[in-house]
């Protein structure tokens, strides 16, 4: 992993060394305490891509990633509630509406803390949550199947699809109110401490004042399309630090490097590919490499299982936490192209 001067960095570093990197197998079990969230705003880490004007970093793309990198190598729990934050700040930042002016600021200074529910939108033309001009506002419907962050965050950025295909994004309050009661916090095979849970809609209303953005949904499906094949940090930071229980392991620093040299290649060509331009056309390339990046990662965790031997069963063992949060990973934000993709490099062998 390259080291990008900036302090966000050198922060971000403390923080894992100090807090997170000791804490994580008991996060793993326990779940993330509020505490850790406080500890990522005290860092400025929720201010990383926020514009400086409303209180944010406004660092560089290369900031982000190696933060990003950081944490999810460190806790990917607590990597994964915090990450949920950054797409409103982005979404804020880049279109004007009255709610940009009352959210933005205490968004950037990490003085609130928002989450995402609209993954389901990707269903389309399914509609799990319909969204229902109403009354100088907007009803929302349906379900949405998985909100991280539940009990954490203060604000959710929520999104439903209108009868004629506009995707309509607003942001609420990440509480249980008229309309919008959640589940019990998911058990999961891996990230169960990031407070995942569903949450039904029934009847929630929302003011037009808290409307985001308004976008078709074919115009929304292509931008995502691109930005979805790209590889994520968290996939290279939890990929490293297994690969550093490994060097640390006995004959394990010739695999260690082995493993690196091929990551260190598959992240530069990842990054290169985010940073162009992403029209539809370059879906193909981008998940080709998104699934060497992938592969490599199974390889990884794959290595420090075997590395630490019967000891990586223990759940006090980070060698078994990396293996699930790869496992995770593997499937975070996956579109039906990605899962084609992937399935046809696994048979290929």
């Amino acid at each position: 992993m390259t080291t990008t001067p900036h302090p966000l960095v050198t922060h971000a570093r403390r923080l894992a060394h100090d807090l997170l990197v000791p804490q994580a197998e008991r996060v793993d079990q326990e779940g993330v305490p509020a505490s850790h969230v406080e500890a990522v705003k005290r860092a400025g880490l929720l201010g990383v891509v926020a514009p400086r004007e409303y209180g944010g970093a406004d660092a560089p793309v290369a900031v982000a990633r190696e933060t990003a990198e950081i944490l999810a190598g460190a806790c990917c729990s607590t990597w994964f509630v915090q990450t949920q934050h950054h797409t409103p700040v982005k979404l804020l930042a880049t279109y004007d509406s009255p709610v940009r002016e009352k959210l933005l600021r205490p968004l950037a200074a990490g003085e609130l803390m928002a989450g995402i529910a609209f993954a389901h939108v990707r269903a389309f033309p399914r509609v799990p949550v319909r969204a229902v001009p109403r009354q100088g506002g907007w009803q929302f419907d349906g379900r949405v199947h998985w909100y991280t962050g539940w009990g954490l965050n203060d604000v959710m950025l929520l999104a439903g699809v209108t009868d004629t295909a506009e995707v309509v994004f607003v942001c609420v309050e990440a509480r249980e109110q008229p309309g919008l009661t959640p589940s019990a916090p998911m058990r999961l095979a891996a990230l169960s401490a990031a407070r995942t849970v569903s949450l039904e809609l029934d009847g929630l209303w929302v003011p037009d004042e808290s409307v985001v953005l308004r976008t078709p949904q074919q115009e929304f499906a292509l931008v995502d399309l691109a930005r979805a094949a790209n590889t994520g940090p968290a996939v290279f930071g939890v990929a490293y630090a297994a690969l550093d229980l490994v060097a640390r392991a006995p004959d394990g620093e010739e695999t260690a490097r082995s493993l690196r040299v091929r990551l260190d290649e598959v992240r530069r060509e990842a990054y290169a590919l985010a940073d162009r331009p992403a029209p539809a056309d370059s879906v193909p390339e981008r998940l080709a490499v998104k699934t060497r990046a992938h592969g490599l990662l199974r390889a990884a965790t794959t290595a420090a299982i075997v590395a630490g031997g019967g000891r990586s069963m223990d759940l006090d063992s980070p060698a078994q936490r990396l293996a699930r949060e790869g496992m995770f990973l593997l499937v975070q934000g996956q579109t039906a192209e990605a899962r084609r993709t992937h399935l046809g490099s696994l048979a290929s062998g």
